[in-house]
């Protein structure tokens, strides 16, 4: 059986394409920082290197014998400033090391996973072809994970075979950190506001569904944006409120408030040392009105689009499973 490789295979996303690869018979591979990283995993029969992006020599050691496939899917998601020099270590150098590990090794193919936020904060209709906005952007999010993209480019001209992965916002079963917990706050009545943005949400197992494909017949260079369902935040919150049977607002916070209320926490956080539950560059990404042309992955890479209210379905039931959020 093929061997596939997977950085961030303790993550959400990772997590779903490691149950993936072994549902298609490969022998999978996964790159793991610590003993408390992998519990979601480790039941599974995969083979585990610890290590980490920014050591080389750890990578070296996961791709031995060639691996067939890598899934770079480790990455930092920060968005507070003082994380910055952590999150470009690992989105930037990192994704360099796995890039040049790779050469080195002569693996196979590497699917990269890189961000809607390459292109920016634009409100403009996003497609694979818009300008990568994100190089220059404040936000060191977009930035970083815009020259992660520009490593993976620079190994494509060096020989590798690569491709890369665009999502959205990534929605489903098995998450408890991300927009999970947007639902754990309607649950409790604790949802302080909704921005006024709007964005596109995926399946997590579209998502990694459509990493498999490009894997085994994207085309080589290629990108492929991988969103879904496109609504408002407000809307949003309305539907995880109903299905949830809990009340929700009917009015989006104005984006002028939340600015300042993000200036004011991350102010108050240098003092603190405590991360906020608002940042500039958070609250940036919220009220942007998302709007992407996914029309390149649905050809090529057979992307199928759950519909958001069966989506927040399976993820309400799988967070009730696990007594996250209330049962009815």
């Amino acid at each position: 059986m093929p061997t596939a490789l997977v950085t961030g295979a303790t993550g959400f996303l990772g997590g779903h394409i490691v149950r993936l690869l072994l549902e298609n018979d490969y022998t999978v591979r996964a790159l793991y920082r610590s003993e408390t990283t992998i519990a979601a995993i480790a039941e599974l029969p995969i083979e585990f290197v610890q290590g980490d992006v920014s050591d080389r020599a750890s990578l070296d050691r996961a791709m031995h014998d060639a691996p067939a496939l890598v899934f770079h899917v480790a990455a930092s998601t920060a968005m507070w400033k003082p994380r910055s020099a952590e999150q470009t270590l690992v989105n930037v150098e990192g994704t360099r090391n796995v890039v040049q590990a790779a050469l080195r090794a002569k693996a196979g193919r590497l699917v990269h996973t890189s961000s809607v936020a390459v292109y920016g904060l634009t409100e403009e209709v996003i497609s694979e072809s818009s300008p990568h906005l994100g190089r220059d952007s404040w936000i060191n999010y977009a930035r970083s994970k815009a020259l992660g993209e520009d490593a993976v480019q620079a190994g494509i001209r060096s020989g590798l075979d690569a491709v890369i992965c665009n999502p959205t916002h990534i929605f489903g079963p098995g998450d408890t950190q991300n927009w999970a917990r947007l639902i754990m706050l309607v649950d409790q009545q604790k949802l302080p506001g909704v921005p006024p943005g709007s964005g596109s949400f995926i399946d997590v197992r579209e998502a990694a569904q459509a990493h498999l494909v490009a894997a085994e017949r994207g085309a080589r260079g290629a990108s492929y944006l991988l969103g879904g369902e496109e609504c408002s935040f407000l809307d949003l919150v309305q539907r995880i409120g109903r299905l949830l049977g809990k009340p929700a607002p009917s009015k989006a916070v104005p984006a002028f408030a939340m600015r300042a209320l993000a200036q004011i926490q991350d102010r108050w956080s240098r003092f603190s040392g405590k991360e906020p539950e608002l940042t500039p560059e958070s609250v940036a990404f919220v009220c942007q009105r998302m709007h992407c042309d996914i029309s390149k992955a649905r050809r090529e890479l057979d992307l199928k689009v759950t519909p958001l209210d069966h989506l927040l379905a399976d993820t309400i039931a799988w967070l009730r499973q696990n007594r996250l959020i209330q049962r009815p």
